[in-house]
């Protein structure tokens, strides 16, 4: 059974706007790393961040882990939630607060404001910081403010935040456009590695399609917020390429 099911998936920003996403379909199975491509504008981010209501879709249904998420109140919502890791472009991380502190984060859905607020976090929470933060190559910077880390270790960070989640979905949101392109490799590589290792899916705008060949074994390909491909890596054609990115303005 799909982790993720989403039908006829339409959005618009305002009642006479234009249509962002027109009737998308598509699936996400347990050991999928599903990559979104296409050119800008064609609502690769907007598909991800409907997935968690952060965006409101239209029309059409989105079910994940067997929820109907656009039926869910606040509450539900806020639970549902915390079953999804999302990977951000910007890092979305608190600048003057400790690499530590920002990993830790991630477990707000769990106890809540006032308890992180105060530090209140247990001893397994923390633990299991210390031990995402090795996995992220990142143990000797467990007291260093967000902001004194590179690009890329700042998006370990993010995925290390996100993991502390204990999620059964991965949301990535362009998670390697602020980065060079040996880092953009390596941070795809290590969300690959300990997605596959974790056995939890992966969904991912990716703008790199050269990246997304290389680490994600299904491609969604949209086109003004049409489907115009779902496949497959392997499948992935150069004439599919040229039909997903014809109107893209070089």
């Amino acid at each position: 059974m799909a982790v993720l099911s989403v039908r006829n998936l339409k959005v618009r920003y305002s009642g006479k706007g234009p249509e962002i996403l027109k009737g998308i379909d598509f699936d996400v199975e347990g050991d999928d790393f599903l990559a979104i491509i296409g050119p800008s504008g064609a609502g690769k981010s907007t598909l991800i961040r409907c997935v968690n209501r952060l965006v409101e879709p239209t029309d059409g249904t989105i079910t994940l882990l067997d929820q109907d998420v656009r039926a869910l109140k606040p509450r539900a919502l806020r639970e549902l939630r915390r079953d999804v890791g999302m990977i951000f472009q910007e890092f979305n991380l608190i600048n003057r607060m400790s690499v530590m502190d920002n990993v830790l984060s991630g477990r707000l859905g769990y106890t809540g404001n006032l308890r992180s607020l105060f530090r209140h976090f247990t001893k397994d929470d923390i633990r299991q910081a210390l031990d995402f933060l090795e996995r992220v190559g990142l143990s000797d910077h467990v007291d260093k403010r967000a902001d004194e880390l590179s690009g890329g270790q700042r998006q370990r960070v993010g995925i290390a935040r996100a993991l502390m989640q204990q999620p059964k979905l991965l949301l990535l949101d362009e998670p390697t456009s602020a980065l060079d392109p040996k880092i953009s490799q390596e941070v795809m590589a290590l969300i690959r590695e300990i997605a596959k290792e974790l056995r939890v899916p992966a969904l991912c705008n990716i703008h790199d399609v050269q990246l997304a060949k290389e680490f994600c074994n299904r491609i969604i390909g949209l086109q003004d917020g049409i489907k115009k491909f779902d496949g497959e890596t392997r499948t992935l054609r150069d004439a599919d390429l040229e039909d997903i990115y014809a109107m893209e303005v070089l």
